[in-house]
């Protein structure tokens, strides 16, 4: 058995993607296979380059179920034939999350192992809803029920009269199906029917809602509000908190869908402020970055870039392209000498940060034009090298060639068109279900039109907004029959959020 892998049972958190630890992020990294289940965000798998599967319930005589066994099974072939396993759950394993089940499935197999914890869900819901469990002046204890026993026992083993008793925040997970019984049987066990309660569904997510009232109003007040599982039930004085430290739902891009266009591997950074603005990123590239087919031109020329006076970079994958060959080659950045560096912008010029380069020049407009002015009183009778992609416009080696610069062209990274958008991400355009989309070059703007599912398009302007980076991004959507709603003043994908959350704005 000391070739099998191991597993880790890893706590995925309670919906934020942010909310992963980093010994889950270290397990994912190393990861051959992924089973996570129904709960866990898709978002974390972008962290991961394994096979992913996804566990979930399928319905059966008895109703919807989990194969569990099946699931046990699967961990413990995979890891028999030498992979690393991640079980990746949402919450914490352990908290009502059968963790405890299939780590004993692997003890007995015989499978290395290691649990990792995550933020359990009833942790999130309170401090994401604006209520604390603890209070030194309302409650001491916080106790954590299941809602959803085993269908199987005969009768509940949860003592009503002593929950009813409890002085502390009961906090029920799973419960939203029964909410009527649960409030029933508390109420009957002795709890007052005005005690401050609340239901929070999807806690952490952009699609949080919380619903509070009076334990005994509550399962009404749910019921109009219709709320779904996932969901937790929160009992006692500390709900009513909420009415001064509630946050996350007060963000102001809260509850959206927010389109990111940029290609996967660069949408981190978007990903991150979208989910900051309190909405979901939904990623829906349209271009894909990619090396050059043949190096032997970049190979050629990094051997003489200190021949340059300046290396205009008008993309951060321009950057790592260029710099990331020299090294791949067995050179570094010493070959570039005393060449100056200009950066169209600030992304740009925070790639060239990461290979411990500065910027000697950046516009203060990002975009090629605004390059071109700033350079031309530095660049006549120079020579000049422009690291780009494999198509693009033009703009920069005219009007650097006319200010009177010897202007080399090298291509260091392929720009192809994406050939169609996910399968879930098209039909949540289809259905009408994203609220914004960033457009963040032109030929972004051009694809994504192409791209447009026919449904999808008859939706902008009546659901569908379109936020452009650009005036030149603008222009080439409108040429592409795309109706734009917001423009970035900053060229960048922040000054595109900037720029949406700027419509709810009074």
């Amino acid at each position: 058995m000391s070739d099998a892998g191991t597993v880790y049972l890893v706590g995925a958190g309670p919906g934020d993607p942010g909310l992963l630890t980093l010994r889950g992020l270290e397990c994912l990294q190393r990861a051959d296979l992924v089973l996570y289940d129904g709960l866990a965000n898709p978002l974390l798998l972008r962290h991961s380059s394994a096979y992913a599967e996804r566990t979930s319930r399928a319905q059966g005589p008895d109703g919807r179920r989990l194969d569990q066994d099946q699931i046990n099974q699967r961990m413990i072939d995979a890891a028999r034939a030498g992979q690393t396993v991640v079980r990746l759950k949402g919450g914490d394993p352990f908290i009502f999350g059968r963790g405890s089940e299939e780590a004993a499935a692997l003890s007995a197999a015989g499978i290395p192992f290691e649990v990792v914890p995550g933020i359990t869900a009833a942790t999130a819901a309170g401090e994401y809803a604006g209520i604390s469990y603890t209070h030194r002046e309302r409650a001491s204890a916080v106790a954590f029920i299941t809602g959803h026993e085993d269908p199987a026992k005969p009768e509940s083993s949860l003592d009503y009269s002593a929950l009813a008793a409890f002085p502390g925040t009961l906090v029920f997970y799973m419960g939203l199906h029964r909410l009527s019984a649960i409030v029933d049987a508390l109420i009957s066990a002795g709890k007052a029917s005005d005690t401050p309660a609340s239901v929070v569904c999807r806690a952490s997510t952009p699609f949080q809602r919380t619903v509070s009232s009076r334990l005994d109003e509550l399962p009404a007040a749910t019921e109009r509000a219709q709320l779904s599982p996932p969901s937790l039930i929160v009992v006692g004085e500390c709900v009513r908190q909420r009415e001064t430290i509630a946050w996350f739902e007060r963000r102001p891009l809260f509850g959206m869908r927010i389109g990111i266009t940029r290609p996967v591997d660069q949408a981190e950074p978007a990903i991150r402020q979208v989910l900051e603005l309190g909405a979901e990123p939904v990623l829906l590239p349209t271009i894909r970055i990619g090396p050059v087919d043949d190096w032997s031109v970049v190979d050629a020329t990094i051997q003489r870039l200190h021949e340059y006076d300046w290396i205009v970079f008008t993309s951060a994958n321009g950057v790592r392209s260029l710099l990331r060959r020299t090294w791949d080659i067995g050179a570094d950045v010493r070959r570039l000498g005393g060449v100056q560096l200009a950066a169209i912008g600030p992304a740009t010029a925070e790639a060239l940060r990461e290979f411990h380069l500065r910027a000697d020049l950046i516009p203060d407009e990002f975009r090629a034009e605004a390059l071109a002015d700033r350079l031309r009183p530095h660049v006549d009778g120079r020579s000049v090298l422009w690291a780009r992609a494999s198509r693009g416009r033009d703009v920069l080696q005219k009007e650097i060639r006319a200010a009177g610069a010897q202007i080399e062209e090298l291509v260091v990274y392929k720009n192809t068109d994406v050939e169609e958008f996910p399968a879930q991400e098209r039909q949540l355009l289809e259905e009408g279900a994203v609220d914004w989309v960033g457009l963040g070059s032109p030929s972004i703007a051009r694809n994504f039109a192409a791209l447009l599912p026919p449904a999808a398009r008859s939706r902008i302007g009546k659901g569908l907004s379109l936020a452009s980076i650009s005036p030149v991004t603008s222009a080439a959507a409108r040429e592409a029959n795309l109706e734009i709603h917001a423009e970035a003043a900053e060229y960048t994908w922040p000054g595109i959020l900037r720029a949406i959350a700027a419509q709810y704005t009074e």
